[in-house]
């Protein structure tokens, strides 16, 4: 493909993608309903021990919020799109033996998303009780609606992307662009920044939070790890294998 084909291949899947994300925030919003009262469940809990409330500080706070909510949403049930999109872009640049992966690396992707946005999901209400575990008491809390939504979607799209990583490393591989023995030797920086990474969107003090995201990140690492190591394998027998075919025809060939 041309320079200008791939920008049209690159403007049409943008656009299936934008569709599909748009679809999904129209469905958000109608679920607002169902998901609000769960976001603002960790509020109520804390009001049981000191007054606790989320407050909108403008009159298009609430209109905003929901739009946010509505957005996220749409983002999460349209992955199984958008994520398509970005491989089906890669798959003119792979080899016919190479675009059989295209499917299983789909299929793996998108779980992976998903529960990734499920384990932020789970997590952050464990971190909004620990902080209001701070205030003193007699105290109030007054959560800004937009800062309180910011910290928990984010969270939520953050660890779900934070998933995905094992899966890049591996197509990668599949590619021949790293190979497992390189990942490999960068296990330490890995893990130190997975660690980092789940300090950085975890409360320091959290240690259970915190172990929550890094474990399921780390234990999909090494998985990526094995894979790699696995299809290298394969690839070294089969190059050894064409090249003793090759030099064999070579043998026989009459001089």
């Amino acid at each position: 493909m041309s320079l200008g084909q791939h920008l049209v291949e690159l403007r049409r899947r943008v656009f299936w993608a934008a569709g599909a994300v748009v679809v999904g925030t129209g469905g958000g919003w109608f679920l607002y309903d169902l998901v609000w009262p769960q976001l603002e469940s960790p509020i109520q809990h804390i009001a049981k021990s000191h007054q606790a409330i989320i407050n909108f500080t403008n009159i298009t706070g609430a209109f905003d919020l929901r739009v946010q909510i509505a957005f996220t949403i749409g983002i999460v049930v349209s992955s199984p799109v958008w994520l398509y999109q970005i491989f089906a872009f890669l798959v003119p640049a792979l080899s016919r033996r190479e675009k059989r992966y295209v499917l299983a690396f789909i299929g793996t992707a998108i779980p992976l998303f998903l529960i990734g946005c499920a384990v932020g999901w789970i997590v952050f209400p464990h971190m909004i009780e620990l902080m209001s575990s701070f205030v003193p008491a007699g105290s109030a809390s007054f959560y800004d609606a937009k800062y309180y939504l910011d910290f928990v979607l984010k969270l939520v799209l953050v660890v779900g992307f934070a998933f995905e990583l094992p899966v890049f490393l591996v197509l990668l591989n599949f590619v021949g662009v790293l190979r497992g023995k390189a990942i490999l030797k960068g296990w330490r920086w890995a893990v130190l920044a997975i660690v980092v990474f789940t300090a950085i969107a975890t409360p320091a003090a959290d240690i259970s939070s915190m172990m929550l995201l890094a474990l399921p990140m780390t234990v999909l690492y090494f998985v990526a790890i094995g894979i790699s190591l696995l299809h290298d394998r394969q690839v070294d027998r089969r190059k050894a294998a064409e090249e003793l075919a090759s030099s064999a025809s070579v043998d026989a060939t009459p001089a």
